[in-house]
């Protein structure tokens, strides 16, 4: 058979041939857009690595970018991986110390910068002595007091001065492609090098019909940010099948994602299941249909059932549940089309072609049955991380596979629920209480918008759970009501000892509960 390698700029190239005329449209803030076929962004991104090779980056050089969902950040996606550099992904949304240790860990020499971030990479710059040369995106110029000792060029003056055409692929498919770390929400972030031959692989398991299964006949918004774990693959998937792709910006506010919607004819949306729950409360508020939208993806967290039979009957969708990791480049496992809707029997879906799972003992040991009951979950694919960048020694077990660090189960159908986070677990009178079912059920409350709970210290019982939730908009909660939410539905012993309402619940920068600043400010004796 032909030698054909799995490399990324294949998916550019077939949207730009067979769906050159689809649109890829960027949002601006003001409800503008820039409009571009497939056929126009795979020149753009061509003459941008052509350029990019011109001004001296070797093959396997590190380009960081920091940016949001926008057709530039898209166009050097792909300018810098066709030309077998390394596009490093980076979280605005993450510290400075955090942020510039991973430019220096990665040893980045390139930064691209989105709209509004320029102060932010100036404290960065300070502290990474590797950055060589800045890109400005999204048509901004640089500040006058920024860069100074730095080249720099906006996208388009680069284009302008230096494009050229280059040849894409011609490197092997276990090329490095991306850099993204983790999100930090338990540790420090750790990194995860991605190859052209993983993303092709994750790319076609999100393709498949009980998967992602988008088409040519999609307009897919991309509201998940394109820095948190390649974007849940999107960005590689839309270009596969020649699905019209919208790019929201830094802006997910509900306002503006109504507008998008509703403007551009949405089908499919993936975003975090706050952006969702916002949507929601902003259509009860103001009104409002969205007659596009058949389809949203939620991913990044555990979303409650009651947030998702709330989120289908206000916007009118089908909601996929998900679940995944950046290790994982990230999907895992997401509920196909037509599982059932009963409450309680969706789950996290289940693992397309690509993937295998495995349930494991505390000491490592697989258990039998696999199905219907608790273990820790192990995870084994082509698209597996087998080792975090810049780390000695293999991090899968003797089998392969890939310890996640989460409690789940598997029913009959096959369908994955995560139970929760075996670092989140609460020991309590040498006894474990699961947050996870607590936070399921407390969600359940008409009143509750997010629930979480964490671990206090206490000095007879060794810790203790305290519960802190987020009403609803305009809702006021009894503590001692949620508390009889879970009387009878959890053993006495787990009720919380404290219940704390806040206005709003501090989410991390990949939109998931941040546990660790709860611990920090509601977590001591």
């Amino acid at each position: 058979m032909q030698p054909y390698s799995l490399t990324i700029d294949k998916f550019l190239d077939h949207a730009a041939k067979w769906h050159g005329a689809a649109e890829v449209v960027s949002a601006t803030a003001a409800g503008g857009a820039t409009r571009t076929t497939y056929a126009e962004l795979r020149e753009r991104s061509r003459l941008t690595s052509g350029g990019l090779i011109a001004r001296g980056l070797q093959r396997g050089d590190r380009i960081a970018t920091l940016a949001w969902n926008t057709l530039d950040h898209l166009t050097l996606y792909y300018a810098a991986m066709g030309a077998g550099f390394v596009c490093h992904t980076l979280n605005p949304r993450l510290s400075v110390p955090q942020i510039s240790a991973m430019v220096n860990q990665a040893a980045d020499r390139w930064i691209a910068v989105g709209a509004g971030l320029q102060p932010l990479v100036r404290e960065i710059l300070a502290l990474c002595p590797s950055v060589e040369a800045i890109l400005l995106l999204d048509d901004q110029t640089a500040d006058s007091s920024s860069f100074q000792k730095y080249p720099k060029w906006t996208l388009a003056e680069f284009i302008r001065d230096f494009g050229r055409e280059t040849c894409w692929g011609d490197f092997d498919e276990e090329t490095p492609a991306g850099l993204c770390y983790t999100s930090g929400t338990i540790g420090e972030p750790r990194g995860v090098l991605y190859t052209h031959r993983s993303n092709y692989l994750h790319t076609l398991r999100a393709l498949q019909a009980d998967s992602f299964a988008i088409t040519s006949q999609d307009t897919v918004l991309v509201a998940v940010p394109m820095f948190h774990a390649n974007g849940w693959g999107l960005p590689f998937a839309g270009p596969a099948v020649g699905a019209r792709m919208i790019l929201p910006g830094r802006h997910l506010e509900a306002a503006h994602l109504k507008t998008l919607i509703f403007k551009e004819g949405v089908t499919v949306a993936a975003a975090v299941h706050a952006v969702w729950l916002g949507l929601v409360e902003h259509l009860e508020s103001e009104g409002g249909e969205l007659p596009s939208l058949k389809r949203v993806v939620v991913g990044g967290s555990h979303c409650p059932e009651a947030v998702v039979a709330r989120i289908e009957e206000r916007l009118g969708v089908l909601v996929q549940t998900s679940w995944g990791m950046t290790e994982l480049s990230p999907l895992g496992t997401i509920m196909p089309l037509d599982a059932p809707k009963a409450a309680g029997a969706r789950g996290s879906g289940r693992p397309p072609l690509g993937l295998d799972l495995k349930l494991v003992d505390a000491a490592g040991v697989a258990l039998s049955p696999q199905r219907n009951v608790i273990g820790r979950l192990r995870v084994k694919g082509a698209s597996v991380a087998d080792r975090y960048f810049g780390e000695d020694g293999s991090a899968l077990d003797a089998e392969g596979y890939f310890d996640t660090g989460d409690l789940a189960s598997i029913d009959d159908a096959g369908n994955l629920t995560i139970a929760g986070r075996t670092k989140d677990l609460i020991k309590s009178g040498g006894e474990w209480i699961n947050p996870r079912e607590i936070e399921e059920i407390v969600s359940s409350h008409p009143g509750v918008g997010l629930a979480a709970v964490i671990g206090r210290p206490d000095q007879k019982w060794g810790e203790r759970p305290v519960l802190v939730v987020e009403p609803l908009k305009n809702c006021t909660l009894d503590r001692g009501m949620l508390l009889e939410t879970l009387r009878g539905k959890v053993p006495d012993w787990w009720l919380p000892d404290e219940v704390i309402v806040v206005e709003r619940i501090p989410l991390a920068a990949t939109g998931k509960l941040d546990k660790k600043r709860l611990r920090r400010e509601y977590g001591s004796a």
